[in-house]
């Protein structure tokens, strides 16, 4: 008999998200379609978490928040607040497991540093574009910036992916103008 749950786009898309982002991580994807799929369960297991996010019921983007958290919780995420510092920022791009093999800090100017934080994230992603690596905010509607590494060739998918699951996701450095 086949699975009701197959014919859910928005629950493929979040699997193929968390598939895209987390390959070596499948705990990832079931974090992230059990609070699609159960919200009151999820909510129950994962409320300390949630409670740092004032989440304390189950909420409409309470998989894409799993998402984040999920992410962050495996070191494939760093979530930055509106005024991070730009050394910060580095610090924690430094930490991610899907950092690239080539440092792109050598590719900054010095006064780099003193740009506010989505200037700075902007300049990162252009950085890390120029050695193949996307830098993708996952949109939480918040004064924060959740940031992933993935690959470049496939930040556009991500974005599509998100799109299809009712979220937003952008790539960072690739168009001055988006948020």
């Amino acid at each position: 008999m086949p699975d009701p749950h197959d014919a859910d786009p928005i629950r493929a898309s979040l699997a193929e998200i968390a598939a895209l982002l987390a390959p070596a991580h499948p705990d990832v994807a079931e974090e992230v379609l059990r609070a699609h799929d159960s919200p009151h369960d999820y909510v129950s297991a994962f409320a300390d978490r949630l409670d740092e996010r004032g989440i304390d019921e189950p909420v409409d983007d309470l998989a894409w928040i799993a998402l984040v958290d999920a992410l962050a919780a495996h070191g494939l995420l760093a979530e930055f607040d509106w005024k991070e510092d730009p050394q910060e920022i580095r610090a924690q791009l430094r930490k991610l497991e899907s950092r690239p093999s080539v440092d792109p800090w050598v590719l900054f100017e010095a006064d780099a540093t003193t740009l506010p934080t989505d200037e700075f994230l902007h300049a990162c992603g252009r950085h890390y574009r120029e050695i193949g690596v996307a830098l993708a905010v996952l949109d939480i509607d918040s004064d924060c910036y959740p940031v992933v590494g993935l690959r470049a060739a496939r930040a556009d998918e991500l974005t599509a992916l998100a799109a299809r699951a009712g979220f937003s996701a952008y790539s960072l450095g690739t168009d001055p103008g988006r948020p």
